[in-house]
């Protein structure tokens, strides 16, 4: 269930998560690292080496997942390589770049706290 954090909760529980996931992984993410981890996440094709074009989508699968929390997307289906499809069921509202990042690390927490990995 999505869970509307003030700025300051928000950003103690982004440092949070992102120190233990830098400890799982041995590795520095940010937001796009961990967009890319959960599209691999959603993909189900366990960790392989993945091209340029495919990180990209990767990261789309990851963006429409955690937007489909607040209803924007909806899972269509997966391609005959179990790629998910996702389709725009409600256009997004005109956002600042800030106001898109507080609404994707908002989703990334709960995302990883449905997952039970937070």
């Amino acid at each position: 269930m999505l869970h509307i954090r003030n700025i300051e909760e928000l950003k103690v529980e982004w440092v949070e998560l992102l120190n233990q996931l830098n400890t799982m992984f041995d590795t520095d993410m940010d937001l796009q690292g961990v967009l890319f981890l959960i599209g691999v996440q959603e993909l189900g094709h366990g960790p392989r080496e993945f091209g340029k074009s495919e990180k990209q989508d990767l990261m789309h699968i990851a963006t429409c997942k955690l937007l489909s929390q607040f209803g924007y997307y909806e899972l269509e289906g997966s391609d005959d390589q179990g790629w998910p499809h996702w389709k725009l069921v409600q256009k997004l509202p005109r956002m600042t770049l800030g106001e898109q990042d507080y609404l994707l690390k908002q989703a990334v927490i709960d995302y990883f706290r449905e997952q039970k990995l937070y």
